[in-house]
């Protein structure tokens, strides 16, 4: 399961009225950086049949189901800290994480 907290759905659904269009969003895991994987983020226009798909707050959140393993239970929110703002991930099955904090261990 993926939930999305009211913070983050309100600016994900904002992104989706400003584009016009999209059924949701796909969260994902890539290999990336220092410690192993990278969360990916990205519109769905399509979605993809092999896609677990889950509503939170009125958002559509798709995962594939390689990347489920890395997600189960993972939370997202929206924050703001000074000038900075952006996607916080909080995952239960996260061991650790750079320490630039771009990617992440299980």
């Amino acid at each position: 399961m993926i939930q999305l907290t009211q913070d983050a759905a309100d600016h994900v659904l904002s992104f989706l009225q400003n584009r016009g269009h999209g059924e949701g969003i796909r969260v994902g895991v890539r290999t990336a950086g220092c410690s192993g994987l990278a969360y990916v983020l990205e519109f769905v226009d399509d979605p993809d049949s092999n896609d677990k798909r889950f509503e939170s707050n009125g958002v559509s959140v798709f995962v594939d189901p390689k990347s489920m393993v890395y997600l189960n239970g993972l939370q997202m929110d929206f924050v703001k800290e000074g000038l900075n703002e952006g996607f916080k991930f909080i995952n239960p099955n996260q061991k650790g994480e750079c320490g630039c904090g771009e990617s992440f261990t299980v």
